[in-house]
């Protein structure tokens, strides 16, 4: 249902109908227009927030226009019971409705045409389509957004003229009334009208595909990104997005949804997103040597089936789950792993990959990540809490937020010599679970809490006058971020997204730069020993590794990324195998401190953080982290490069065999076909007729 707000308006909106129905029976014009402003606020408010009870009524036959057509019908009756059935405003609000309804029709017709007319058959960004094909602006925003619920509303000024008129007995009010609906209504459907004709229509499918095309010959992209998923998922393909600027080689990403796209981060490589796959395999990637895969989902057939191409498997994480291990990966041409832990993992598995199919490639996404110098004098350690989500499957090994949270969070709270917490848990928490949502709200309240307490505690000062600074300083740099990228694609329909969608790479770069400040600055906007709940993108992950001294998490990617750090980490055994059989399954926690569902060896990592020189697993972490994501040097994203160039010869060498091959079998038609009767061997000899 949505906020307690939302619950109210909710309730308001259904009980205003039964409302709106006695009013009119006993007959009262002032009750029944109290009741029909509630329904109209009530139903307003919930379609702009978006409300699920909105979503749900249009289910079961209860949609906008029905309430609206029901309110109308209710103010008939009202007319009615007022014995005005004689009374031509009687006839002029029955005629005014059936006129109205028979505008909604070329209205929604209008209004679905221009927006199939307007949706691209592939929308990209960072594409030169502008001098290629002429793409018209969109009507105004107005005009289409909310466009139902504005038309419906329309019927606002003919309401309130007949409830006048029934009222004041006087049936001029109700007339005018009526008169500026009609007019109004219809005036919206003449607005519409010039959007669906000449020079206003977006080309053609065929049109924009051609232009794509001719794009994608001028550029000649040679290693592509591929990723098809739901709009949750975005974060998988947005974690490659430097990696994939940084290439050597022409990047080009390649996205199957639409909600992708909308949730794409900003970039300078070109995006390519083509719904339709007819369309994307008519498209010419005749110069691509190099496909990236960032997840198994049954679209790759799409780019799979290309064989020109060398498809690779690089996933969205390195962790010991079994997604790590899907046995679809054996499809692709060689599958890339962080370190040999991957490669071991695919082993041990036997799902079909090959060994020799595997490379390493470390993790470029991780430099970011600062390795540990030790806690800095005179601030107390902080750890990170960062709980992964409860999955699909409820296996309880998933994620510790549930059995393990709380406990964990009062621990570290409670700590004596005390620590700092930083709470944050993955984007789906609560997505599949309740018990994992209202578990991520407790240990919410708890952390906030613990902050409230900690704030009124003497013992930790507050340097009131920095951290003001560093607010303004914040606020400075939001309002140059939010300068800089305006209004991005907000506002604009897919059509115009796609001709003005090249970004601007100067403002990138200062965008990145700012974020950077950002970053550094929101950390000195509160004490250094201050709780906090960070449920936001930004500050990011990786931004909590580097001010984090230790982390408590569960099996996930999340474990095996802050190993890069070198700093103390714990895991919860939230299925509670063991501490021996935890390790042995889960590579990632083999120099971690292991948490039970009490979280009672909190102590050991704490003890580790406190004191360096004492910590037991030092260099057992020194040893897994070149297991897990290979070497310092040379660098990953160098790595990388390397592993996409020598893929791409080898692609190159494949094709250039083929070519080799088909000419050489021409060669033997022509040949054949020259000499009648006769067919040459593949050794050049001839045979058959005329020989001896």
């Amino acid at each position: 249902m949505g906020s307690a707000a939302q619950l109210a308006a909710a309730v308001l909106m259904m009980a205003g109908f039964p409302a709106l129905m006695l009013a009119a029976l006993v007959p009262s014009v002032p009750a029944f227009a109290a009741a029909a402003a509630v329904t109209y606020l009530a139903d307003h408010y919930l379609h702009r927030k978006g409300s699920y009870l909105i979503n749900r009524l249009s289910k079961v036959r209860a949609g906008l226009s029905i309430r609206f057509l029901i309110r109308q019908l209710l103010l008939v009756l009202l007319l009615a019971r007022l014995s005005l059935a004689d009374n031509l405003i009687y006839y002029g609000a029955i005629a005014c409705f059936i006129a109205f309804y028979g505008l909604q029709a070329p209205h929604g017709a209008l209004v679905q045409l221009i927006r199939n007319r307007r949706r691209m058959p592939v929308a990209t960004r960072n594409v030169d389509l502008k001098s290629r094909i002429r793409i018209p602006d969109a009507p105004p925003r107005r005009l289409l957004h909310r466009s139902a619920e504005k038309m419906l509303h329309l019927d606002l000024f003919a309401v309130a003229g007949i409830l006048l008129a029934a009222q004041v007995k006087s049936a001029l009010v109700g007339f005018v009334g009526i008169g500026i609906t009609v007019a109004v209504a219809t005036l919206y459907v003449l607005a519409l009208m010039p959007y669906v004709r000449g020079r206003k229509i977006p080309p053609n499918a065929e049109k924009v595909l051609a232009a794509v095309d001719d794009w994608l010959g001028e550029y000649k992209p040679e290693t592509v990104l591929y990723f098809s998923g739901s709009k949750d998922s975005a974060y998988q393909v947005n974690m490659w997005l430097d990696t994939m600027e940084n290439l050597d080689s022409k990047p080009l990403i390649i996205l199957r949804e639409r909600a992708i796209l909308n949730n794409l981060a900003p970039t300078t490589v070109p995006v390519i997103c083509v719904p339709g796959g007819v369309h994307l395999m008519n498209m010419d990637l005749s110069t691509v040597r190099v496909a990236l895969y960032a997840a198994n989902v049954g679209k790759n057939i799409h780019m799979l089936r290309v064989p020109t191409i060398k498809h690779v498997f690089i996933g969205h994480g390195d962790s010991d789950k079994l997604a790590s291990v899907n046995p679809y990966s054996k499809v692709y041409d060689e599958v890339w792993t962080a370190g040999r832990a991957g490669r071991d993992r695919y082993a041990i598995a036997d799902v079909g990959v090959r060994d020799d199919d595997i490379v390493e490639v470390g993790r470029p996404q991780l430099a970011p990540i600062q390795t540990w110098q030790g806690v800095p004098e005179g601030r107390i350690p902080t750890v990170l809490y960062a709980p992964t989500w409860e999955g699909w499957d409820g296996n309880p090994g998933n994620t510790s937020i549930v059995l393990a949270g709380e406990n964990i969070v009062k621990q570290l709270v409670q700590a004596d010599p005390p620590v700092r917490v930083l709470y944050k848990p993955h984007p789906f928490t609560g997505n599949v679970s309740k018990e994992a949502g209202a578990a991520h709200r407790r240990i919410t309240a708890l952390v906030q809490k613990a902050a409230a307490e900690r704030a009124a505690d003497s013992r930790f000062v507050t340097d009131s006058a920095a951290q003001a600074q560093a607010k303004a300083e914040l606020a400075r740099i939001e309002a140059r971020i939010a300068q800089l990228a305006g209004t991005g694609d907000k506002g604009r329909d897919e059509a115009e997204a796609t001709r003005d969608g090249q970004v601007d790479v100067a403002r990138h770069e200062e965008v990145a730069r700012l974020r950077t400040e950002w970053n550094d600055v929101y950390w000195r906007s509160f004490p250094t020993w201050e709780h906090r709940v960070i449920t936001r993108a930004e500050p990011r992950l990786y931004d909590c590794f580097n001010v984090s001294d230790a982390m408590v998490s569960d099996i996930s990617s999340v474990v095996s990324d802050f190993i890069a750090s070198g700093k103390p980490y714990a895991v919860t055994d939230s299925a509670e195998v063991g501490a021996e059989e935890f390790k042995r399954n889960n590579t990632a926690v083999r120099a971690a401190v292991i948490l039970t569902n009490s979280a009672d060896e909190l102590g050991e990592l704490l003890s580790a953080v406190r004191d360096p020189a004492a910590d037991p697993l030092a260099e057992d972490r020194k040893e897994l982290k070149q297991y897990l994501l290979g070497p310092d040097e040379p660098a990953s994203i160098d790595q990388f490069n390397t592993a996409v160039a020598n893929l791409a010869l080898k692609a190159e060498t494949r094709n250039v065999g083929q070519e080799s091959r088909i000419a050489a079998a021409d060669a033997e038609a022509e040949l054949a076909n020259a000499v009648p009767g006769q067919r040459v061997s593949s050794a050049g000899d001839t045979d058959g007729v005329g020989t001896g």
